[in-house]
């Protein structure tokens, strides 16, 4: 029997909810398909705006507007964690029937605190969200995370919120969890690594060292440090070219003017092509934009897995980041640069020594594990650890 049928042949049917469906998740959500086309999928996806309503409204929006597809026979569902899964199985009742996966691209104990007026609106830093994060992994049968990283943060964050209830919380909740829960990383699709090998900086097509910041304009991924970079980099004279390849919002953090005017400055003096500085919808063209770049660079202050990092590592950039978060799960120690909160000058320093470090690198940096190819029998694992019974996985198992 293959993993795809039941005792009968008939294809299993998975409903997959992403309720802030962002450009991370929508990557996850349209690899697995892909990965997984003898699986008849039904999504239902909300945009990722409006946080606080969405994480909190999901289930009023399914509930009463999608109740029919709902209610639909499923073998499996597969929810994001910001779905707030407890509230729509009271819902639709037939949900809680269903065996669930719940996926953590990320968790919402994590994110640092929001100075920026224009987003205190979108702040994580209240309960509401984290709440909502632990009632849905209390009602999934499997918690799925991203990475390590990723998962001992939200049971540190699980605990520590547990322990602040005044009364009546009930024993055991982490350890439930614990159980509950696993790793496994948001796949890259295989043309990624089809597409180009891995090759040294000297093959890229030109001289200046070009890097990449390929991250949501938010302050949670470090504009600060990124600003200090720059200027530590023009005070160095260094010869080379930023391209700001994040995604865009309404109100961004004032230090990426900052960064464009003091950019401006030093592409007109050392007679430099500008880099790009725009969100690049174009698969193809944001591509090709990594593989002729030499470095691509993370400041950020969190970051579950780095998919921003690991695609452009794939396409031959080498990879500079801070040495926290997920990155020293896959990244080699001289990829990664010491944080040092106290210096802000002197952190840009460090991090600037690591970029001309890596841009002389020769040695690829593999990170083909992560490929879709690589990761489809653990995630075909994962799924059939609940589309089958253990009598249907001992019957059907291949015999020694």
């Amino acid at each position: 029997m293959t993993a795809s049928s039941s005792p009968d042949q008939s294809p299993r049917r998975i409903l997959l909810l992403s309720a802030y469906d962002a450009h991370s998740h929508q990557q996850w959500r349209e690899t697995l398909i892909a990965m997984f086309p003898e699986y008849l999928w039904t999504c239902l996806i909300l945009p990722p705006r409006n946080f606080s309503w969405r994480i909190r409204g999901n289930s009023l929006s399914w509930a009463f507007n999608h109740r029919d597809k709902l209610s639909d026979n499923y073998d499996l569902l597969i929810a994001t964690s910001m779905v707030d899964l407890s509230s729509l199985r009271g819902f639709v009742a037939s949900l809680a029937k269903i065996p669930t996966m719940v996926y953590f691209h990320e968790n919402q104990f994590c994110y640092p605190g929001n100075t920026n007026p224009h987003v205190a609106e979108q702040s994580h830093s209240n309960v509401e969200p984290k709440i909502v994060n632990l009632y849905t992994a209390l009602c999934a049968d499997r918690i799925i995370f991203n990475s390590q990283w990723n998962q001992d943060s939200f049971m540190a964050g699980v605990s520590a919120l547990l322990k602040k209830l005044p009364d009546h919380v009930p024993p055991g909740l982490t350890d439930l969890l614990w159980r509950r829960a696993s790793v496994l990383p948001v796949p890259l699709p295989d043309r990624l690594f089809a597409a180009q090998k891995n090759c040294p900086a000297s093959n890229k097509p030109d001289n200046t060292l070009t890097i990449v910041w390929n991250h949501r304009h938010e302050y949670d991924k470090g504009p600060g440090l990124l600003k200090n970079m720059v200027v530590e980099m023009v005070k160095r004279k260094m010869n080379f070219r930023l391209h700001l390849l994040g995604q865009r919002f309404r109100h961004e953090p004032p230090e990426f003017d900052d960064i464009q005017n003091i950019l401006s400055g030093h592409y007109m003096a050392q007679d430099i092509a500008p880099g790009h500085n725009t969100w690049l919808a174009s698969r193809s063209e944001y591509e090709t934009v990594l593989r002729d770049s030499h470095i691509v660079l993370s400041t950020a202050l969190h970051d579950f897995q780095g998919l921003s990092i690991l695609e452009a590592t794939a396409l031959g950039c080498m990879p500079v980041a801070p040495d926290a978060l997920a990155y020293p799960e896959y990244l080699p120690a001289d990829c990664l640069f010491s944080l040092i909160e106290h210096d802000p000058a002197l952190q840009a320093s460090v991090a600037v020594d690591t970029v001309l470090k890596q841009a002389s690198r020769v040695t690829p940096i593999d990170v083909s594990q992560f490929s879709a190819t690589a990761l489809k029998v653990s995630w075909q694992s994962a799924f059939d650890l609940l589309l089958f019974t253990e009598n249907d996985l001992s019957a059907h198992s291949p015999k020694g």
